[in-house]
C-alpha cells in the first residue's frame, strides 16, 4: 500500500491475498493457498466447478477448501468454507474495490473476473485490526518494510510483526485528517486516504 509520512511520497505495495483459478481449475501459486492473517496462506488447492450457477462462484454462492481443489458448492453444505460477497469483471485491479469486510480475493479465469470472499466461520482476517485481508480499513494496523512501504499486521500483536501504526481515520484528502495524524495511508475508495497514529 502506498503510504507518505510529512509529506514523503512512497512506493506501494499489497496485502491481498490472491488466488487464481480457471472455471476447470488450475494450481495456486506455490501449489496452494488458502487466506490467512497478515495475507499468509494455509493448504488448500485449486478450483473446480460445480455447474451450479449461471456464473462460476457467482454473487451469494460458496466454495470449499479441499487439499486439491476449490470447489463451487451450496452455501448449505457442510463443505462450504467461503461466500462471495460481490463478483466483478475484469482485473482487480482495474475495477471496483472488494467490500471492506473481504478475506481475500479468488481471481477467476473464465469468464474473467474476481470474486471477493468471506469465510464462513472465524478467522476473518478482513476485519478491522484483524492482520489481514485485500484491503485496508479503518481500524486496521501497520508497520514499515523500508523504502515507505506499510503492510498490515494484527493489532492485537498475534502477528510476526509488531504493529507500528493504527489507521483510526479515513478521508478524502490529507488535508482531512485529524490534527496528530503520524502517517497517511492510501485506501482506496472515495475517502482513499488513511489517516494513521503511531501506538
Amino acid at each position: 500500500m502506498r503510504v507518505s509520512k510529512a509529506g514523503f511520497a512512497c512506493g506501494s505495495g499489497l496485502l491481498a491475498v490472491v488466488l487464481t483459478l480457471t472455471l476447470a481449475g488450475c494450481q495456486l501459486p506455490g501449489g496452494s493457498g488458502r487466506a490467512g492473517p497478515e495475507g499468509g496462506t494455509t493448504p488448500a488447492g485449486s478450483a473446480a466447478s460445480s455447474g451450479a450457477g449461471a456464473v462460476f462462484l457467482g454473487a451469494g454462492e460458496c466454495s470449499s477448501w479441499g487439499r486439491e481443489f476449490f470447489t463451487e458448492v451450496p452455501c448449505g453444505s457442510e463443505r462450504a468454507a467461503a461466500r462471495v460477497i460481490a463478483r466483478h469483471g475484469g482485473l482487480s485491479g482495474d475495477g471496483p474495490l472488494c467490500p471492506a469486510r473481504s478475506d481475500f480475493i479468488l481471481h477467476v479465469s473464465v469468464p474473467r473476473g474476481y470474486a471477493c470472499m468471506r469465510n464462513l466461520e472465524a478467522p476473518h482476517p478482513g476485519d478491522p485490526g484483524a492482520g489481514g485481508g485485500p484491503r485496508t480499513v479503518v481500524g486496521d494496523c501497520v508497520y514499515g518494510v523500508g523504502r515507505g512501504e506499510v503492510r498490515e499486521t494484527a493489532c492485537d500483536g498475534s502477528g510476526r510483526r509488531g504493529p507500528e501504526y493504527r489507521v483510526t481515520a479515513s478521508a478524502a484528502e490529507r488535508a482531512l485528517c485529524p490534527a496528530g495524524t503520524d502517517l497517511y495511508v492510501t485506501l482506496g475508495g472515495a475517502r482513499a486516504v488513511g489517516c494513521a497514529v503511531r501506538v
